[in-house]
């Protein structure tokens, strides 16, 4: 199982946004086509940026068969199928099959904090469930554990339709400690905008970005810039959005890159219980960059 083409750039792990009815159907549609002009190849529905956690199942199906039918083949649908039950997560992936997407991006279990032995049944279970592409993500600084690279390497072996991972755990080294374990045709991704670029550099094919729910275009073309073999475009580009990448994490993500969308008109800034609206002072950090961003770019 080849992906790398397909994973080789940007994938937004789109935001999801609400009004007083419930999801704003609209407002996701004009984010979806706005990914899809920029370039993005791929859009990742019922992620973390996607407020999963507060969903129902009826609305995570909703949103996924409604990103497939915008994409129209024009990118790769990963949908977010995570959960810290097994049973739950197994249902989710089956869930996202039918639904009709390319393959499912699969958090860690979150609070329980397996042991690698945990995750190794956990991940053999979902696994077991699809036969579509599985993407595993780390990211300790929400779950509490992080994946091995050897955990990795034996689910990618037994697996084979495990086939990358999306890494977030703010460690350079983590790329070469998973290349060495799973082999060259184990897809990386860099689960931080901030750190797309040395993630690259690295061996990481591309990012699964929060700031291209902003900024698609500059997203896209940094990464295009690193993979063409213009490196002092794509250095460029990473200084360019530096401080905004910083600013849409000065809070809970999707806190701050809603409120970001808010002030540009796209949508609602709301946010499900328990996360809250950005606070004051947040707010003005987060609007200092955005202007600095807006005057880099003029």
């Amino acid at each position: 199982m080849n992906l790398s083409p397909a994973f080789t750039g940007v994938f937004t792990a789109l935001v999801t946004p609400f009004d007083e009815n419930g999801i704003d159907y609209p407002a996701f549609d004009r984010l979806v086509e706005l990914q899809l002009a920029a370039g993005v190849k791929g859009l990742v529905p019922v992620g973390t940026t996607g407020e999963a956690a507060t969903l129902s199942p009826d609305e995570a199906a909703a949103l996924v068969a409604r990103t497939v039918k915008l994409s129209a083949s024009r990118a790769f649908v990963l949908a977010g199928a995570g959960s810290n039950s097994t049973e739950h997560a197994a249902e989710a992936v089956r869930a996202c099959e039918a639904a009709g997407a390319d393959g499912c991006l699969v958090v860690t279990p979150y609070y329980n904090r397996p042991s690698q032995a945990g995750l190794e049944r956990h991940y053999d279970a979902v696994a077991a469930a699809t036969g579509l592409p599985i993407m595993l993500y780390s990211v300790p600084g929400r779950c509490g554990v992080e994946i091995a690279p050897e955990t990795a390497a034996r689910l990618h072996a037994r697996h084979r339709h495990i086939f990358g991972i999306k890494e977030a755990g703010g460690r350079s080294e983590r790329i070469s400690e998973l290349r060495a374990a799973c082999g060259p045709d184990f897809v990386l991704h860099s689960g931080d905008d901030a750190l797309a670029l040395p993630f690259m550099s690295l061996g990481a094919l591309g990012v699964t970005s929060v700031v291209s729910n902003y900024a698609p275009e500059e997203m896209v073309a940094l990464v295009a810039a690193w993979h063409r073999g213009d490196h002092a475009t794509a250095l460029a580009l990473h200084d360019r959005i530096f401080a905004l990448a910083k600013a849409l994490f000065i809070e809970g993500n999707p806190v701050p890159v809603k409120e970001a969308l808010a002030l540009r008109h796209q949508m609602a800034g709301t946010v499900r219980a328990p996360l809250a609206p950005l606070a004051p002072a947040s707010r003005t950090t987060l609007v200092a960059a955005l202007e600095e961003f807006a005057g880099a770019n003029k």
